[in-house]
């Protein structure tokens, strides 16, 4: 079992930044991926961008491309999400996810959740 937890979130104006963090727990493994998803009021949860625990690979959706940075420590057992120049249609709750497909982006190819954690950016 792998527990998730998010932290970082709050209120920021439009063009700030914010970064994010997801700490693990458990029984974690070089193959697992370690997504960042997010789902804002009214809307299906969609996919921000993903990192192997291992290697350090990022992928990201085209929405967060050039505005956010993934990165981890394995040591510290943490996932970091940047996120800079934001804007009013990042505001959603963020989950952190953990997952044995590398590099996916479908929120049913990971198999352990946080809690989330709200990004509300104001203007």
């Amino acid at each position: 079992q792998v527990q998730l937890v998010e932290s970082g979130g709050g209120l920021v104006q439009d063009g700030g930044s914010l970064r994010l963090s997801c700490a693990v727990s458990g029984r974690i493994s070089n193959n697992y991926a370690m997504g960042w998803f997010r789902q804002a009021p009214g809307k299906e949860r969609e996919f921000v961008g993903t990192i192997t625990w291992s290697g350090g690979w990022t992928s990201y959706a085209g929405s967060m491309k050039g505005r956010s940075t993934l990165s981890r420590d394995n040591a510290k057992k943490m996932v970091y999400l940047q996120m800079n120049s934001l804007k009013l249609e990042d505001t959603a709750v963020y989950y952190c996810a953990a997952g044995y497909r590398l590099g996916s982006s479908r929120s049913n190819e990971y198999a352990f959740w946080g809690q989330g954690t709200q990004v509300t950016v104001s203007s």
